[in-house]
């Protein structure tokens, strides 16, 4: 039975997606592997991380269940037309849920880590804040 409480699967079971998590978590970027090994273990600021992590019909790049986190790192794929709506109605999804929602792009990741990982903070600690 869901719920409407937003939990780590906002309240839904699509054991579906499961392959596909997996499968991203093969074939991650290497943006994305930078910042999990930065995320992973409570290394960062002692919070939780989860990677590729199913939420309602979508998967969270990295999800933080603590503070109700999601952090998304978008290459060029994600300036495409079609692909900006859809994380757009897929951002207001997540946020009607009680989600927080980051974007970060891999690019940016890339270039300038520490001031990526500055952001990430800030954002918990408004988080911690409101």
């Amino acid at each position: 039975m869901a719920d409407d409480s937003p939990h780590y699967r906002a309240g839904f079971d699509y054991a579906s997606l499961l392959a596909l998590m997996r499968e991203l978590r093969q074939r991650q970027t290497s943006a994305e592997a930078m910042l999990w090994e930065i995320l992973r273990g409570r290394r960062f600021m002692g919070l939780k991380f989860r990677r590729q992590h199913q939420i309602g019909l979508y998967i969270a790049d990295f999800y933080c269940h603590e503070k109700l986190l999601i952090i998304e790192l978008d290459g060029k794929g994600h300036d495409e037309k079609d692909q900006w709506r859809h994380d757009d109605e897929r951002g207001r999804y997540l946020c009607a849920k009680g989600f927080h929602v980051l974007r970060i792009q891999n690019s940016f990741l890339l270039e300038a880590p520490e001031q990526v990982l500055r952001d990430i903070a800030s954002c918990i600690r408004g988080l911690l804040e409101g």
